[in-house]
């Protein structure tokens, strides 16, 4: 519960383009989902997407079958909002990602622009992967955002795991092969800059 309350305050005391993570548009994460995908049926998640705008930009472009999980109400009251009527074609789940199932290969895109850096825990980081390898398809495709290995200590207040490509692989274990590498220099709305490490993986 301690986790859910962080997450309720930050997106109740800032508005969602006021965050340090805040991106107008996931363009490179929007890319990679774009050429992964095999048709508009395929299914896609973004863990940790409450507020994103990516479910925006994927519902323009014509695809039918998102799914947007985050712990935080109000991150997902966000987006819904924003929506509005367009939000009845995504299913949404309100949890945090180690507390929760799916059905064995129900996703052709994991997509983590948000969460897993945030795991500290190996434990959490176990469960997390379980979980991971259990629910995407079989030739797959997950795509992970973590900050870098010259990004921040800390974000919203919270420690955090910087990676490089060698180290996230490193950690995913078994079963997924690294397809391409991007690093992303991100501008904060209050002028700072944070550096993230892209990676693309194919499930084996």
């Amino acid at each position: 519960m301690e986790q859910k309350e962080h997450w309720e305050k930050v997106y109740q005391s800032k508005a969602s383009d006021q965050v340090s993570w805040y991106k107008a548009h996931l363009s490179l994460s929007l890319d990679w989902i774009l050429g992964s995908l095999k048709s508009k049926s395929s299914r896609v998640i973004d863990v940790g997407g409450g507020s994103s705008t990516l479910v925006d930009d994927l519902l323009a472009k014509g695809y039918i079958d998102i799914t947007v999980l985050d712990i935080s109400q109000q991150a997902l009251k966000v987006s819904k909002d924003r929506l509005g009527a367009l939000a009845d074609k995504v299913t949404w789940i309100e949890a945090g990602i180690t507390r929760v199932s799916f059905p064995p290969q129900s996703f052709d895109v994991w997509h983590d622009r948000a969460i897993f850096h945030f795991l500290t825990d190996p434990v959490q980081r176990k469960k997390y992967i379980e979980t991971l390898k259990s629910t995407l398809k079989t030739d797959g495709f997950l795509i992970m955002a973590t900050f870098s290995l010259e990004g921040p200590l800390k974000c919203s207040g919270l420690h955090i795991v910087r990676y490089s490509p060698e180290t996230l692989s490193g950690e995913l274990g078994d079963g997924f092969s690294l397809v391409k590498t991007s690093q992303e220099r991100h501008q904060t709305p209050f002028g700072t800059f944070q550096n993230f490490t892209y990676c693309l993986f194919k499930r084996n």
